[in-house]
């Protein structure tokens, strides 16, 4: 249970990740890895609904995963999704990537290996990664029509025993960090913070929310 001050901070970093993108049907499907398989669900979801016709599961292994999986994220997820009806014909595997910046590169790559080349594109991401996907995204993907999708759960209902709620706001804390300093190192492209948002980032940090900040 969060202090109201500190849940109301919260709240808005959340909301500041989500970037609310409306989809339209694209060319392919990107689901980046990580130990959340609701992302695989996620992911199985918009491509049985019609939202592209290849699906690409993208993730060696992390920090987290490395620790608790002896098979890589992408494989995880790519077997989630088939057990949800995705036939086996319309997934690619990307299992070396290890960060963002790579979960991109490797699956662009791996898609021109097969000869595709998608003109449009959907990444799906955990909630409070959506911002900073899109960000890294587009130093590699400048001109596609490009959007980022997450399951729809708010705040209080993405919290599980994996990951509680005081782990969460230290997470969208280092996220935010990343967000604001990552441009200047070359690894995203810019995105605006609100002086509201990055107010809220301070008070938090100052409240000890510091677990996954920069090194």
């Amino acid at each position: 249970m969060l202090l109201p001050d500190i849940y109301n901070a919260a709240v808005k970093l959340w909301n500041y990740h989500h970037l609310n993108h409306s989809l339209t049907p694209s060319d392919c499907l990107i689901v980046l890895g990580s130990h959340d398989l609701r992302v695989a669900e996620e992911g199985a979801r918009l491509y049985l609904q019609g939202y592209a016709p290849v699906i690409v599961f993208s993730g060696g292994f992390g920090n987290l995963t490395s620790k608790i999986w002896t098979v890589s994220e992408a494989e995880q997820f790519a077997a989630i999704a088939v057990k949800l009806g995705v036939p086996e014909n319309a997934i690619l595997i990307e299992n070396k990537s290890t960060n963002t910046g790579e979960n991109i590169q490797y699956s662009l790559q791996l898609m021109s290996d097969k000869g595709i080349d998608p003109q449009s594109m959907i990444l799906v991401q955990k909630p409070y990664m959506e911002r900073r996907t899109y960000a890294t995204a587009r130093m590699y993907i400048p001109l596609k029509p490009l959007l980022v999708a997450s399951s729809a759960v708010s705040f209080d209902e993405y919290p599980n025993d994996e990951i509680p709620v005081e782990r969460l706001v230290s997470i969208m804390v280092g996220d935010l960090e990343r967000i604001k300093y990552y441009p200047g190192k070359g690894f995203q492209v810019y995105q605006e913070i609100p002086d509201d948002v990055w107010a809220a980032w301070e008070f938090l940090v100052d409240e000890g929310f510091n677990g996954h900040r920069m090194p």
